[in-house]
């Protein structure tokens, strides 16, 4: 009994193990050289935990061990967002450990269906093994708003001729390649005959056309002309102090030093994009009180667009809402939005009836829970010298893959966010590497302002054209592009997944065929 303790604990720190450095394969590191080793000796040890009829049951705690080291060393940032608030600090031991124990629960669940749907054929336990990771990642990101954060295909994040394909595929599909790119080492080193060793080769084949693929699509992408637009988007980096939230600052000293980085030139007509959230006090519908301050410094073919909150009267109860809103010299209201994917415990109170009852309360704002906003439109400007279409995404709603919009006729995406929750940590700089997914996914540009993060042009290749780096202060003006079609995956959205899980599923029944014949 003392030795099956023992190996019981060796078999757990081994997986946490494992879990932890699978976590250095995400940015800001993207050592995805790693991923080879961990989710090979993870499959491995499955597998042969498997051959020897091992009690379904004990399988979910495998999972919950790999998952739980993956996010406890990948997510540890989390918490630091509850260090701005006194009464938020009791919580911060829970938070670094409560979040990878709740999300580890998907990873136990894919170790558990796995000893269940386990076949005896290699090759086909090994697409069982990728093809339930892929769901389950897939049901993360949707389940109780969605939590789509690391998944373990952003470990190419730098690759950028390799995850290209993304533009046909969609994330999520690639999310599932790569997990069986990863474990692939697994199937080799298991080996029992010729097909399987084929196998391998034709697998890495398929690899090396996702290179040949993205090889062609810049080089496709580069030959086009680039075409100057007759007005410009300036994305400002102010890098304000998050005290703006928890003490009494002077607005318009904050406005000033908006504006001041800015640098309005009066020149040429231009879009000014500040950061989510960079107004504290004042709510969207009382912006006209800084009205001779604005057209004081910028002149009536500029525009501003801004991250504010904004307030709605609904059944005689207040609403509160994270918007974005465009904003002309003048202080009058061009567009504006309301935040459709709030951020759990940030924005709004999960199943807030039971857990307001302990005390719980927002961190990122001092009212009742955000309520979220109905539908995420482009803002379709045409003014004089500004004839322009943009989608607009709050922080957190970069990080979703599918269709962030029933219109696909907008020029630019713009992304507007407040990273200084997560302080220094790696969480901004995961937070911004999500850009580079949607830019390629939708091929489209993306201009992004962040405080206290990165603010950036990435392009529809996923090619980072100008950035103001981390902890920087400044701003970048986006004044030309190029024109560039709809991806596939911009047209079909996740759908293409379900393909994908088809095609595996496919594959499965074919080898175990191949065996019993």
């Amino acid at each position: 009994m003392k030795n099956l303790l023992k190996k019981n604990f060796l078999n757990a720190i081994y997986i946490v193990f494992l879990g932890v450095i699978s976590s250095y394969s995400l940015p800001p590191y993207n050592y995805f050289l790693i991923n080879f080793f961990t989710f090979s000796l993870f499959f491995i040890f499955l597998y042969n935990k498997r051959e020897k009829n091992l009690e379904n049951k004990s399988f979910f705690k495998y999972g919950w061990f790999f998952g739980f080291g993956y996010f406890l060393s990948s997510l540890y940032w989390i918490s630091i967002s509850l260090t701005f608030d006194e009464s938020f600090k009791f919580l911060i031991p829970l938070a670094i450990i409560l979040l990878p124990t709740f999300l580890a629960i998907f990873y136990g669940i894919i170790t558990y269906l796995f000893s269940i749907f386990y076949s005896k054929n290699l090759i086909s336990s090994f697409l069982i093994f990728s093809i339930l990771f892929g769901i389950v990642e897939f049901i993360r990101g949707l389940i109780f708003t969605g939590f789509p954060w690391n998944l373990v295909s952003y470990s190419f994040s730098e690759n950028i001729y390799f995850i290209q394909i993304i533009s046909l595929i969609g994330t999520y599909s690639f999310n599932l390649f790569c997990i069986s790119l990863f474990s692939l080492p697994a199937v080799f080193i298991l080996r029992k005959n010729r097909i399987q060793i084929i196998f391998c080769f034709f697998f890495i084949l398929i690899s090396s056309t996702f290179l040949i693929f993205g090889n062609f699509k810049i080089n496709q992408f580069n030959s086009l002309k680039n075409i100057k637009n007759s007005y410009v988007i300036r994305a400002v980096s102010p890098n304000i102090s998050l005290g703006r939230f928890y003490s009494n600052q002077d607005e318009i000293k904050i406005i000033n030093e908006l504006i001041t980085l800015s640098a309005p030139e009066k020149k040429i007509p231009t879009i000014f994009l500040w950061p989510e959230g960079i107004i504290p006090d004042s709510y969207l519908s009382e912006m006209d009180i800084y009205q001779d301050l604005f057209i004081n410094n910028f002149s009536s073919d500029d525009l501003i667009i801004m991250g504010l909150n904004s307030i709605e009267n609904s059944n005689s109860e207040n609403l509160f809402f994270n918007s974005m809103a465009v904003f002309d010299h003048k202080m009058q209201l061009q567009e504006s939005y309301n935040k459709v994917n709030l951020v759990p415990f940030g924005e709004f109170i999960p199943f807030k009836n039971i857990l307001g009852l302990i005390g719980l309360k927002t961190v990122t704002n001092n009212y009742q829970s955000f309520s979220s906003g109905k539908n995420r439109a482009p803002f379709n400007i045409d003014k004089d010298k500004i004839k322009v279409s943009l989608l607009p995404l709050i922080c957190y709603e970069i990080i979703y893959s599918g269709k962030i919009s029933k219109e696909d006729n907008y020029n630019y995406i713009i992304n507007i966010s407040e990273d200084g929750w997560f302080g220094r940590s790696i969480g901004p700089k995961q937070h911004f590497s999500h850009s580079i997914f949607r830019s390629i996914e939708s091929g489209k540009y993306i201009i992004r302002s962040a405080n206290n993060g990165i603010t950036a042009i990435v392009n529809p290749k996923g090619i980072i054209e100008q950035k103001v780096e981390f902890g920087s202060t400044g701003y970048i003006d986006f004044t030309e592009s190029k024109i560039t079609k709809s991806t596939l995956f911009m047209k079909y959205g996740n759908k293409i997944f379900f393909i994908m899980i088809l095609i595996y599923i496919f594959l499965i029944f074919s080898f175990n065929k191949l065996e019993h014949e």
